[in-house]
């Protein structure tokens, strides 16, 4: 695989962008963006789209967490 130019990198994260304002707009409802996704993945080199997807994933669960703070599971007791 060879390096992206500026221009395709550029062209990449417009429609990263494009995509994830949609998933928010939408809230999260991915049909109502498949489009914009199909563009994101056809514009994006394929480990891109792997590594902006699991990103997009931490960021929710950084405000998440940032939100609400740190919530513990339970755990049973073992009496």
């Amino acid at each position: 695989m060879t390096a992206p130019s500026a221009e395709e990198r550029r062209a990449c994260w417009e429609a990263r962008d494009k995509y994830w304002k949609c998933l928010e707009d939408n809230k999260e409802d991915a049909t109502k963006c498949q489009q914009l996704r199909q563009c994101f993945e056809s514009r994006c080199p394929r480990q891109w789209t792997k590594h902006f997807d699991k990103r997009r994933d931490y960021l929710k669960y950084k405000a998440q967490l940032e939100a609400k703070g740190f919530e513990p599971a339970e755990t049973a007791d073992k009496t």
